[in-house]
């Protein structure tokens, strides 16, 4: 349930078109469902204007499909990260118009319209093609937000006149997305010349001394160029949604 279709129900019963009886069953499953294993929160939407998203990493498979039926059945848009190519032939079996998207690991379920943000372009960069997971997965989430996104792949420092190339550009986005890793050192030089707010990814790719993308995590958080801020080491889908709400207030009227 969405404050959109909250309001149409309640005016439906305002108006006399929909009895009591019909929209007590239409909020039956708020504000969540028990299923004995996870309890489906229908009522985030309404909170924060974006519905449930399904971490499927470490889920059971029949446990995943069961939320995510849940969350269908209630009319939601659905979205679930890092979801294996297994987790994710087992929902599209339940429900078919499912979408995999293998790089960035993402299953996605538009069911409604998705309401398009109005801030601006979410500009998301990777510095290497090994950093596509992760940018892919940032790119996904704000899409299906409703942002308007484009991306700048392969453009690290390593070669910086890739990036500068596309200086205008980065100057004219609403906020970038900044996922590198190794030395993670885009992120600071995209919010030096681009002036725009930078969320910064660190990725985990990188050999033995970047620890994992401890490495990037620490020069990002150490960046002495203003306006970066920084999520955990591979978590594209947190950069995703800090820019939607970046790009437009999500939270209900």
């Amino acid at each position: 349930m969405d404050p959109q279709r909250l309001r149409g129900l309640l005016e439906a019963v305002a108006q006399g078109r929909t009895d009591v009886d019909t929209a007590m069953q239409a909020l039956a499953r708020l504000p969540f469902a028990d299923l004995g294993f996870a309890r489906v929160d229908h009522h985030r939407a309404l909170r924060t204007g974006v519905p449930e998203v399904v971490l499927a990493e470490g889920k059971q498979t029949d446990h995943l499909v069961a939320v995510v039926a849940e969350l269908a059945a209630a009319g939601s848009n659905v979205l679930c990260t890092r979801a294996s190519p297994e987790q994710a032939a087992a929902v599209r079996a339940r429900l078919p118009g499912a979408d995999y998207h293998a790089t960035a690991r993402l299953i996605t379920l538009v069911q409604r319209p998705v309401e398009r943000r109005g801030g601006g372009e979410v500009l998301v960069l990777s510095a290497g093609t090994s950093d596509l997971r992760v940018a892919e997965e940032a790119a996904l989430v704000a899409e299906h937000l409703g942002c308007q996104v484009g991306r700048l792949y392969d453009v690290g420092v390593a070669g910086l006149h890739r990036l500068l190339a596309h200086l205008e550009r980065l100057r004219q986005a609403r906020v970038l997305i900044v996922v590198a890793g190794m030395e993670g050192a885009l992120a600071s030089v995209a919010a030096g010349v681009s002036g725009r707010p930078v969320i910064a990814v660190p990725t985990s790719i990188g050999y033995g001394a970047s620890f994992g993308g401890l490495a990037a995590l620490l020069a990002m958080l150490s960046s002495c160029a203003a306006g970066v801020t920084v999520v955990n080491i591979d978590n594209g889908f947190g950069a995703g949604y800090a820019a939607a709400l970046v790009c437009g207030d999500s939270r209900p009227d």
